[in-house]
């Protein structure tokens, strides 16, 4: 407690309890993600952002949580309606009891959803196998409607072209940095070809630009809810900057996703389908660096858990995931030079 202020802990103890939440529900399920508390009931989701500050982003006090919330309640509705409920605010009354949804002083600000089909998770059904073309035709169908009332937001070449210098450089500071038996002179040559490709390709470069729009921004298969309609959650919020791409970018990036959990033919598929059903010709060499930027990025968020202190799982996993990523950007190297 600080100046009678519940900490971070004194919160997540009480959203622990089935007994706090109105539903009154038989469990409470608790996941930690980077940025955030989850919690699962019987029907919904609360999620509470940490108090974090970041050079992309900025949870640091009670009122930036609250509009980052209602942020995201905005963003999300549109590809997934019905889920997102609104903002709830956890109270504390004067003898310092706290309450969800209840009344008193707001001392956290949480965003209620109403909870999806675990079994219906694009994730889950690659897990068993039981994708159907038909909803893969389906979800590409949805997304490609949500691009056309996109507004276009073309960048500069130069400008698209820092945007991933700028990003291949962190990223290879930080899997540097990790030092968890990834040998340098392999992340180095990554970290050259991916450089070299900006350097020699600016007319892909500007192909690219021309397309940029306002994206879902973090398109992955735990995202994506094949119900009917499909549903699109978790929509990134907390940084515009980072929802402005080349759509072909972010289907690349599911692309990428659905191939490392053994379905790579979701994602020809999908691309596939913006082909027939824009008319575009994207090139395929700047597809395949898109999907070596995006698997590079991936390997160094996951990296960036190694050095977490506490650790957010075990280390052995995240440095797992960080060689499956960088695995990957090595497979995507050679279709560079193509």
């Amino acid at each position: 407690m600080t100046n009678g202020e519940p900490s971070l802990h004194t919160k997540i103890s009480f959203l622990r309890e089935p007994a706090h939440y109105p539903e009154q529900p038989s469990r409470v399920e608790v996941m930690e993600t980077h940025m955030s508390w989850v919690f699962l009931t019987d029907r919904h989701v609360y999620k509470l952002h940490k108090p974090i500050r970041t050079d992309y982003l900025d949870f640091s006090t009670l009122e930036k949580r609250r509009l980052d919330c209602e942020e995201e309640i905005r963003l999300n509705r549109r590809l997934a309606p019905g889920v997102y409920l609104g903002v709830v605010a956890l109270t504390q009354a004067a003898d310092g009891n706290l309450a969800l949804e209840g009344k008193g002083k707001e001392v956290e600000w949480l965003v209620k959803m109403r909870r999806l089909p675990q079994s219906r998770m694009l994730d889950q059904l690659i897990l068993h196998g039981e994708v159907d073309p038909v909803e893969v035709e389906q979800l590409t169908g949805v997304l490609l409607d949500f691009y056309r009332e996109s507004p276009p937001e073309p960048m500069e070449v130069e400008a698209y072209r820092l945007r991933f210098t700028h990003e291949i450089r962190l990223n290879h500071q930080t899997l540097l940095a990790a030092d968890r038996d990834l040998p340098e002179p392999w992340l180095e040559q990554m970290r050259d070809r991916l450089l070299t490709f900006l350097d020699l390709h600016e007319t892909l470069l500007a192909e690219g630009a021309c397309r940029v729009i306002e994206t879902h921004g973090d398109l992955r298969p735990e995202h994506i809810c094949l119900t009917d309609p499909p549903l699109f959650i978790d929509r990134l919020e907390f940084n515009r900057t980072f929802r402005l791409l080349d759509p072909v970018e972010e289907l690349a990036f599911l692309a990428l996703e659905c191939e490392l959990l053994g379905a790579a033919w979701i994602g020809e598929q999908v691309l596939e389908s913006y082909r027939k059903q824009t008319g575009e010709k994207p090139s395929k060499t700047l597809e395949a660096f898109y999907r070596a930027t995006r698997a590079h990025l991936r390997a160094r968020l996951s990296a960036s858990h190694l050095t977490d202190h506490p650790p957010r799982g075990s280390a052995q996993k995240w440095l797992q995931k960080t060689q499956a990523y960088l695995e990957l950007v090595q497979h995507y190297l050679p279709a560079l030079s193509q």
